[in-house]
């Protein structure tokens, strides 16, 4: 269905940091990662880790104790079912060290523009117009990459290489990982060796559960089946992304890394799923206020000001009943004042709220654009209103040089309040030291 001879023949790198948390915390213990055993684990401050959930699993506590990701506490085997098992907390500063350090090693293959940094323990690049500066065959030269990540950082890497991005991808997570050298070359022409024969729709990546069980319901169950469907059925069923699922199966993938894609639209966002159950409306004010005064700090540094306002609240599964939680927005006078954004914040929370259980909260402020003027209005005279503005800019300025706790307001101190508690933190965990 595709003529392979006219689609882009690139060199693309795949390349994932294996068990990047847990590799991390075995370096940090002074540990070889490939045969420590060990578990990473999420836990709310000042709790144990029977709350939390496994954020990353050494290969030997996989292999060994069938440890996954997001396993609850409650489900790991015992200490004496697991007596070598060592569980430690998160250290995200580390972990953003680490990640740092191995983009400046990609820097030294690749032009910058030809990197795209995936996620936070995978990285592509295209190594089109430099793979043959430092090898003649591209095995050689990922095999090149791994030993100067592994001799300078002790991280061990996956590498799946590719004649585009989907085809590297493709590589790196089905094939790659189960050879010993943790290398894989996928091309156009392997397809029916290699795309195909891949069982599970759900192994391929974009093809998440609610998509795979669509496609099931049209007899379509692994990847050879969906190569071999008429592209208008796709279309008919899933518009332009059944056109990508068809391409996908195929191996075919368009896009140049270097090509960066700029959204129209831009917002600033936060949210935070509570350490517990929030039935009181002033404690749930509280995280709210805190949250939204966080967000409109940082579109203050960016030198913008928001025209929109969002709010998401989401309940308790224990108790949300018919509703799991409702989303919900509002225009403004383009601004960028803590006190105006809150105010339609809990005005959104207040009309919308009928006192379920709330677990989680976010706020995302979009509509932005350039905060070069201040618009008055007549509620407050003009200079009360630049006083305001002055406070807000005054306290970001003492929260950036001397930490978000330098200046906390008296709400934060009251029992419903998080923001001191996630100072501390980074992703939503222990933020801990990046130099351990």
């Amino acid at each position: 269905m595709y003529d392979y001879r006219y689609e882009p023949h690139r060199i693309i790198f795949m390349i994932d940091n294996k068990s990047f948390y847990a590799s991390c915390e075995a370096l940090r213990l002074g540990k070889n990662p490939m045969t420590a055993c060990l578990a990473v684990m999420s836990r709310q401050p000042h709790s144990s880790f029977g709350s939390g959930l496994i954020m990353a699993a050494s290969p030997v506590a996989k292999r060994k104790y069938g440890l996954v990701n997001v396993m609850r506490a409650r489900n790991l085997p015992s200490k004496q079912e697991a007596p070598d098992l060592e569980l430690v907390q998160p250290h995200m500063n580390l972990y953003i060290k680490r990640s740092l350090e191995v983009l400046n090693i990609f820097e030294k293959y690749a032009a910058r523009e030809d990197i795209h940094v995936y996620s936070i323990d995978e990285s592509m690049i295209d190594m089109t117009k430099s793979w043959h500066l430092f090898g003649d065959d591209p095995y050689l030269v990922g095999r090149k990459i791994q030993k100067d990540i592994r001799q300078t950082l002790g991280l061990y890497t996956t590498c799946g290489i590719g004649e585009n991005p989907l085809l590297a991808k493709l590589a790196m997570d089905i094939s790659a990982k189960h050879r010993r050298s943790m290398i894989d070359f996928w091309h156009y022409i392997d397809a029916p060796d290699t795309i195909w024969r891949i069982p599970k729709l759900t192994d391929v990546w974009g093809i998440n559960k609610r998509t795979a069980a669509h496609l099931e319901r049209l007899g379509i169950h692994n990847m050879y089946q969906l190569a071999h469907t008429h592209p208008q059925i796709l279309h008919k069923e899933f518009g332009v992304i059944g056109d990508q699922l068809f391409a996908m199966s195929w191996g075919v993938d368009r896009s140049i890394i270097s090509q960066r894609y700029v959204p129209k639209s831009k917002s600033y966002s936060n949210s935070q799923v509570l350490g517990r159950d929030y039935r009181n409306a002033g404690e749930i004010e509280i995280v709210i206020r805190e949250i939204g005064e966080q967000v409109a700090a940082r579109i203050r540094a960016h030198g913008l000001r928001t025209s929109r306002v969002h709010l998401f609240i989401g309940f308790s599964l224990r108790a949300a009943g018919s509703r799991h939680g409702f989303s919900v927005q509002a225009k403004v006078t383009p601004t960028s004042l803590n006190n105006e954004i809150v105010a339609e914040l809990l005005a959104l929370f207040r009309r919308h709220w009928h006192g379920e259980t709330v677990r989680e909260i976010g706020v995302d402020l979009g509509g932005l654009t350039p905060d070069v003027s201040q618009q008055l209005t007549l509620f407050l005279s003009p200079q009360q209103q630049i006083k305001l503005r002055k406070f807000d800019q005054t306290v970001d300025q003492v929260r950036s040089q001397y930490g978000f706790t330098s200046l906390v307001k008296a709400s934060s101190l009251l029992p419903g309040g998080t923001a001191i508690q996630r100072a501390n933190l980074v992703g939503g965990h222990n933020g801990g030291n990046a130099y351990e």
